[in-house]
């Protein structure tokens, strides 16, 4: 199979030869084999392990995204991806990476709650005025 891993901006990873590909969903663990009919699933954050034909296992870690497989092709849309070999290396490099995004994207969420809630309020206003 042909795994092809795109970010929001870039294409995170490419590669030909996959044999296996896990995926989490919200059902659970998702595997796909070169022979599993083409299909669409949605991930959620978790990591994604395949394994190339020579033998050696990759690990990604994934936010959120989407699944395709057609045929040969397989392709991987997420909002964040970090790779590596050793899954506790992974793990240090997911800590550090995605909890520092997830505090400022918390800082933003928090100022769009405030925009939002002042806009609905004038909106309101308006309307009764």
């Amino acid at each position: 199979m042909n795994l092809k891993i795109l970010l929001p901006f870039q294409v995170f990873d490419e590669k030909t030869g996959v044999s296996s590909i896990v995926a989490d969903t919200h059902a659970g663990s998702f595997g796909l084999l070169p022979q599993r009919l083409d299909c669409v699933a949605v991930l959620v954050p978790g990591i994604l392990t395949y394994e190339i034909e020579a033998g050696d296992e990759i690990f990604v870690a994934v936010d959120e995204g989407v699944l395709v497989k057609t045929g040969a092709e397989v392709l991987v849309s997420v909002r964040r991806a970090v790779s590596g070999k050793d899954l506790g290396q992974l793990r240090t490099a997911v800590a550090k990476e995605f909890l520092t995004i997830d505090e400022q994207e918390q800082g933003v969420r928090t100022v769009m709650a405030k925009l939002e809630s002042g806009f609905l309020h004038r909106f309101a206003a308006f309307q009764h005025g």
